[in-house]
């Protein structure tokens, strides 16, 4: 194994059925990290229908593809026995004033997509992306990124438009690479293969913490577009692409790419967008939507007590999830607790910053929607 660390400084910059399991701290003075979790929520669902399925053919399903969110959620629960407070999308540690907040992740089987396609150099965003994107939902602003690489035989050349994309990824967070660590373990993987996790640490004011504590009935979801599937459910989206016939050089249908192409665009970082938003007020919960979807993510973030309405009409389905959909004959619960849909952030305001958000979006500054409201009750209601 071979270390890499740099010295930081301010001008070095460089998914999967994963389960986010960390402390969440946010009253401790002590240098302890004790926590607040954010519990998981009962779900109820309204049905509307985005699919058309034949019931000759079997609807595919995550857990089906090999993937339990439930046996994972069960994981976190024994955990946190032995560490309470696990469950937040970012761990929190006293730091004097502030916190430091850190978050680790991996991409997933999009790697396999990775190997099939060639397309290495912006796996390394994905990566990074992953945790950051996690730590910037308690207003956390990334630090620096640290990165794992294994692989049995290295290929130096092929590590090396990896590493260029987690540079790039680091760049678009405007955090240090700080260092990393190959890995060389022969017999271990398949030739030609490799895997990836990373890790991030960002800092926040204690006073500044996004916390969903003040979160009331009344309150707007803002979402955030996505750039396709980022980094969660490919297990799932490999048994669609099976199922299809469709080769990952054809293009995909309703779409300008070809579908290898939609599948690997590198996911959405939302570091700078999201902080510049909360910088001006009115942020109180973000929810940064991965494996378990709008249903399992958005809840996380609520006090007990309140849940979630979300218009499946305010934003329209990208191409790649309805083919994705249509293909695998896939449930709309399933859908929703699976993937992204379009919408890879959900920011929790007050009404007012969510007037001010839209306005800036139809002005053209960025592109948002309102997708939904806080109300009394539990989980996630669709309409």
């Amino acid at each position: 194994m071979e270390a890499r660390l740099l010295q930081s400084s301010s001008s070095c910059f460089s998914s999967s059925g994963s389960i986010n399991r960390h402390l969440f701290s946010s009253i401790s003075p002590s240098r302890n990290p004790l926590s607040v979790s954010f519990p998981q929520k009962t779900i109820t669902t309204r049905a509307l229908s985005m699919s058309t399925k034949d019931d000759n053919t079997e609807s595919l399903s995550y857990k089906g593809s090999g993937v339990d969110i439930d046996a994972g959620t069960e994981l976190v629960r024994r955990i946190a026995k032995m560490a309470p407070g696990i469950g937040g999308f970012g761990g929190l540690f006293p730091l004097g004033d502030s916190f430091l907040v850190a978050g680790t992740d991996g991409v997933g089987t999009k790697l396999k997509l990775a190997f099939e396609t060639g397309i290495h150099h912006t796996i390394g965003i994905d990566l990074v992306a992953m945790s950051v994107n996690d730590i910037v939902t308690s207003g956390a602003k990334p630090l620096f990124f640290l990165d794992y690489f294994a692989t049995s035989r290295l290929d130096v050349d092929l590590a090396e438009k990896v590493i260029k994309g987690i540079v790039d990824g680091c760049g678009q967070s405007d955090c240090a690479l700080l260092g990393g660590e190959t890995a060389e373990m022969p017999d271990f993987y398949a030739e030609g293969e490799y895997d990836l996790s990373g890790f991030a640490v960002g800092i926040v004011k204690k006073d500044s913490v996004i916390n969903g504590k003040n979160i009331v009935a009344g309150d707007v979801l803002i979402g955030l577009p996505s750039s396709g599937v980022h980094s969660n459910g490919f297990s799932l989206v490999r048994k669609v692409v099976a199922r299809s016939g469709l080769s990952l050089k054809d293009e995909l249908p309703g779409g300008s790419t070809t579908l290898g192409e939609a599948l690997m665009a590198p996911t959405t970082i939302y570091v700078k967008q999201v902080l510049d938003i909360i910088s001006r007020g009115g942020v109180k919960g973000i929810a940064h939507i991965t494996g378990g979807g709008f249903t399992d993510n958005i809840p996380r973030v609520f006090p007990d007590g309140l849940g979630a309405v979300i218009h499946t009409d305010a934003w329209e389905l990208p191409p790649l999830f309805k083919w994705i959909q249509q293909s695998g004959r896939i449930e709309d619960s399933e859908m929703r607790r699976t993937f992204n849909l379009g919408i890879g952030m959900v920011l929790v305001v007050s009404p007012e910053a969510a007037s001010r958000i839209l306005g800036e979006a139809k002005s053209g500054d960025y592109v948002a929607y309102r997708i939904g409201e806080v109300i009394n009750g539990e989980g996630v209601t669709y309409y």
